[in-house]
This record gives structure tokens, C-alpha cells and sequence, in this order.
């Protein structure tokens, strides 16, 4: 089973998240892009469960805050995971949607409050187990610094393109890589 992790306001309807869906789908392969709070302390329960329901036999796709998400369980439950412009530091990048940020899906808002922010620290790991990821980056993503992501995973299984944009331009090229890597995933 591959589990989807979307970014902060977006949905398991997100364009990558439905474009991933079709691939697998057309593979056979089982995937799931659920739609999580935007609570981090919620978000991460319901993946503990997504994970734990399958016995931990999953792997992980994340993008953005999901990217964060995804380090933090791959760390927990020993994952693969492939990380799509991850946020490293979300408790520094996201401040400036406090208040009332956007629900991408259908164009809502929610309350993003501070104590939102400092629970993200909860999921922060430190010294991740760089051969369980494959990174993806674009130097062009105007959200996050692709550095960043670079300093952290400097042993990942690398992907760094020139321009793009935090949504990652053209993702599908990726989608064979992608599956290979993970296909070497634990079992």
C-alpha cells in the first residue's frame, strides 16, 4: 500500500494526489490519498492508524507539509518514503498563515493558530535514516528552500531539477523512478 500525504491546505483531491491515484491505479497498485486535518496532532493519528491497520507494510509519498509527515513516520515505523519539496522546518515556514489560511479543495478557510505551529515540533526528527528516502526538489519552488531539504538529506536518493515551483512541475516524469525506488521498499 502506498500512502499519499498531501501539503498544509490542500486534500487528498489535490492534483498530484489524483494524478498519483490514476498511475497506481493503471499498475495495480494499492494507494491511498486520504484527506487530513489541518491539526497536526489529528493528521498524524489518522496516518499511525492508516499504518498500523496494515500491519506497517506501507510506503509513503509526501509533499510539502506531508514531506515532513512522511519523515517523521518513516523514522517511526522504519518507511520508505519519497518526499516531493518537503517542508523541513513547517514551524518556520507556516507562522505566516496564521489566522485564516486556505482550504485549497474548495476554496474554505480554516483557524491555523499558533499552537498549531508549535505541535509541529512534535514531529521533528532530527538525524532521519537518509537511504529510506528519495528526495525531489525544484530549485524554482517559490514556498520552501530547496536547501534546506538538500542539508537535511544529503545521502537521500536525489532528484534536484532547475526551475518548477513548489507544486512540482511535471511530477509524472518521476512516476517510474518514483515506483522503482519504492518497490525496493521494506515489504
Amino acid at each position: 500500500m502506498i500512502i499519499y500525504i498531501h501539503g498544509f491546505g490542500s486534500s487528498g483531491e489535490g492534483v498530484k494526489a489524483k494524478l498519483f491515484r490514476q498511475y497506481f491505479k493503471d499498475k495495480g497498485i494499492s494507494f491511498i490519498a486520504p484527506s487530513l486535518s489541518y491539526i497536526p496532532e489529528l493528521a498524524i493519528k489518522t496516518l499511525e492508524e492508516l499504518i498500523e491497520s496494515c500491519g506497517g507494510k506501507v510506503k509513503l509519498i509526501g509533499s510539502s507539509l506531508g514531506g515532513y509527515y512522511s519523515i517523521y513516520l518513516s523514522h517511526k515505523y522504519d518507511l520508505k518514503a519519497t518526499l516531493i519539496n518537503p517542508s523541513i522546518y513547517p514551524y518556520k515556514t507556516l507562522p505566516k498563515a496564521l489566522g485564516n489560511a486556505p482550504s485549497f479543495h474548495d476554496e474554505s478557510s480554516f483557524t491555523w493558530m499558533q499552537f498549531h505551529i508549535n505541535s509541529l515540533k512534535n514531529y521533528e526528527i532530527v538525524s532521519p535514516k537518509e537511504d529510506n528516502f528519495m528526495l525531489l526538489v525544484q530549485k524554482g519552488d517559490e514556498t520552501l528552500d530547496y536547501k534546506e531539504a538538500l542539508t537535511k538529506l544529503t545521502k537521500a536518493n536525489l532528484v534536484i531539477e532547475e526551475g518548477g515551483s513548489h507544486g512540482f512541475e511535471d511530477i509524472e516524469k518521476h512516476f517510474e523512478k518514483i515506483k522503482i525506488f519504492l518497490n525496493k521498499a521494506n515489504s
